[in-house]
């Protein structure tokens, strides 16, 4: 498969703040002043008044945002309170709960297994998680029933576990709660195992359905390299890439850097919100591939600037430039677009990285290029990884609902307005 130049390019690693201030949180990375590489300084000082905004009217407690260009950090803010009822204030360093942005980092995981030829993208998932083999699929789908149910037509694929194609539904969903799927006290092999008890939503392959898919790509590698999930990720991804703040378990050592969760009240004031019955500072048996890891803003821009680098970062190859563009195009196919019926995933698709793949730019209601990738967390976390203008943007605050007022998109936009050279 041959890459496209810009993806071939090795860049050497990343960030800076050139309005910010000092960066001692930032000594893996090179830096630059924004016009080195294209962007405006004025730009990007108007991108922190609007967050600023954001924080002032009450919309977030506080944010921690980067822009990488070329591998470089040339801004790095944070803004607001760590913790409003502390009176803390927001750190570079903090920590945030990343919830659905775990994701690609399990799809890391699988196609390290796939290139060292552990796991094929086309094997069954049976082969490793036996109690997938007989699995039914609900008669109906919009009112799942446990005694309505029929014979499955074909396997789940592994593939189909990364591209949401798979059939399992949403953690969240009325049929996985009554049946307690998910819970936060039980292991990932129990999980696993109550996914496989509850009938398919539909058979694997024939739609696109976000949910358990990725959690359950966790469990399959805890089997295939024989290590439990968080080890293998310590070793063969975070380690190496110096992700030294990106944890299920926010431990005691780290607790006083946790940003809290807020949600705003009828009348606009923000409250301490819970979304989990176990909290991240406590440790639990479950160890999820889908929603469960705890980062910080830096180390995802490390993850990020992984896929604009080919595979490497400072010197470590993790996965080959091939691999690397496997997972950055579009998966699904086109019979099974668009992934939904309105907003901006009906312009998306949706890439074996774990990635949502911007296929019409102009559908959406903030600035992306043309193959751009990204996600987000359902606490208020965002990023953007775009080969075309060689950009990697992060952001992240606590707030549920995520959509803070549009703090996100807003701050995206501005970004690539302070864009002096474009691509």
């Amino acid at each position: 498969m041959q890459l496209p130049s810009l993806l071939t390019r090795v860049f050497t690693g990343a960030i800076l703040a050139a309005i910010s201030g000092p960066l001692a949180l930032a000594q893996d990375f090179a830096r630059a002043t924004p016009e080195s590489v294209g962007l405006s300084s004025t730009g990007l000082a108007s991108v922190t008044q609007r967050l600023q905004a954001h924080v002032d009217e009450g919309h977030i407690a506080g944010v921690v945002a980067a822009v990488l260009r070329d591998g470089q950090l040339v801004y790095l803010e944070a803004l607001g309170k760590r913790d409003i009822e502390a009176d803390s204030a927001m750190t570079q360093d903090a920590l945030f709960r990343i919830y659905s942005m775990t994701r690609p980092v399990t799809s890391l995981a699988a196609m390290i297994l796939f290139e060292e030829g552990k796991l094929q993208l086309d094997d069954p998932i049976s082969k490793y998680l036996p109690e997938f083999a007989n699995q039914r699929v609900f008669l109906d789908a919009s009112a799942p029933d446990m005694n309505q149910t029929r014979e499955r037509q074909g396997d789940i694929l592994v593939a189909d576990l990364m591209r949401h194609t798979s059939g399992l539904g949403s953690r969240s969903s009325a049929i996985y709660v009554a049946e307690k799927v998910r819970l936060r006290s039980i292991t990932l092999e129990q999980m696993a195992k109550n996914a496989a008890r509850v009938p398919l939503f539909e058979d694997p392959g024939t739609a696109f359905r976000y949910g358990l898919s990725a959690s359950i790509l966790g469990r399959v590698v805890e089997v295939v390299s024989g290590m439990p999930y968080d080890e293998f990720l310590q070793q063969r991804v975070f380690g190496p890439m110096g992700m030294t703040d990106t944890v299920f378990w926010v431990d005691p050592s780290r607790v006083d850097r946790l940003a809290t969760v807020y949600r705003p009240t009828a009348d606009g004031t923000l409250r301490v919100h819970e979304m989990e019955e176990l909290p991240f500072t406590e440790k639990v048996p479950l160890v999820e591939g889908g929603v469960g890891l705890v980062s910080s803003t830096l180390d995802f821009a490390k993850f990020s600037q992984l896929f604009l680098n080919g595979g490497e970062i400072f010197g470590q190859r993790i996965l080959q430039p091939e691999t690397v563009q496997m997972m950055m195009e579009n998966a699904v196919a086109d019979a099974l677009l668009p992934l939904e019926d309105s907003g901006y995933m009906a312009a998306s698709g949706w890439t074996l990285g774990g990635f949502a793949y911007a296929l019409d730019p102009a559908a959406y209601d903030h600035t992306v290029s043309q193959g751009e990738v990204w996600w987000d967390g359902s606490a208020g976390t965002r990023f953007w990884i775009d080969p075309v203008q060689g950009i990697v943007t992060v952001i992240m605050a606590q707030i549920s609902p995520a959509n803070g007022e549009g703090f996100r998109e807003e701050f995206k936009n501005g970004v690539y307005e302070a864009i002096v050279e474009k691509r």
